[in-house]
């Protein structure tokens, strides 16, 4: 754990320290236990280094106001303190928001970019807002079974009864705060005129049944930024967990690196 921006952040780093760095960013609800798919892959080449957002995980609490860009700013600050200077980035949904920020505000420091199951706008908000009224009238926890249902898809669920049950209980560490406080950082979010100002080579990767981030959004992502690709899964909105194998090695081969 390190004090950074005056929060206390969990972060892991597995892998090479002689190797380049991979940065992985995690969901909203989730942390970098998500991740773990691709550690066990990655970490033969990479200095993999995860950490979790405020109110996330073990991570100390997210105040009122956060923003994407307070995201990307305190990510850069943990890269900071860890004495990386270059690196390669990996987000999913929220954490592809906080790479689109980076690679529009901080290319100087991004080698490739990966986008997940992400979006440059939240078209539609409600389910968002319903969700956060609903965690302020019942907690947190009275929004697992829709946020599970939105995750994984019911036939991953029914035959992976042990990745199914982390990944639950990695959602119910999650504070109702750092939800509620982050949800709105992503609600605000709008970076669709900004898109094309992104030059740094991009992977996109979408779920084919992805309800909460749908494919299009991500192909439309890769159609506008400078220099971008799209890639689809056969997943819902973790795909890096659901469609991990798929995952892992259109990431690999886009960083050209070996994956074990």
């Amino acid at each position: 754990m390190i004090e950074v921006d005056r929060h206390q952040i969990t972060y892991f780093r597995d892998g090479r320290t002689d190797g380049p760095t991979l940065v992985l960013s995690h969901s909203l609800g989730a942390c970098s236990q998500m991740w773990r798919p691709q550690v066990a892959k990655f970490e033969a080449a990479f200095n993999v280094v995860r950490f979790d957002f405020p109110g996330h995980g073990d991570s100390s609490a997210a105040a009122e106001g956060i923003t994407i860009e307070d995201l990307g700013r305190l990510t850069l600050a943990v890269c900071d303190r860890l004495g990386i200077d270059r690196f390669h980035f990996g987000g999913l949904s929220l954490g592809g928001m906080v790479g689109l920020w980076l690679g529009r505000y901080a290319a100087e420091r991004i080698d490739r970019l990966v986008l997940s199951n992400t979006a440059a706008r939240i078209a539609d908000t409600r389910l968002l807002v319903e969700r956060l009224q609903t965690i302020e009238r019942d907690g947190l926890s009275s929004i697992e079974q829709s946020v599970m249902a939105g995750w994984l898809t019911s036939d991953f669920q029914s035959a992976h009864h042990e990745a199914t049950a982390e990944i639950s209980s990695m959602f119910c560490r999650t504070t109702a705060a750092g939800y509620v406080n982050i949800a709105r950082a992503v609600c605000c979010f709008d970076f669709e005129r900004e898109l094309r100002s992104i030059k740094v080579p991009t992977l996109v990767l979408g779920g084919e049944h992805d309800r909460a981030t749908p494919p299009e959004w991500n192909s439309h992502i890769a159609e506008r930024v400078g220099n971008g690709r799209y890639h689809s899964l056969n997943a819902a909105h973790l795909s890096n967990v659901e469609a991990a194998e798929a995952w892992n090695d259109a990431v690999a081969e886009f960083l050209n690196a070996p994956v074990v």
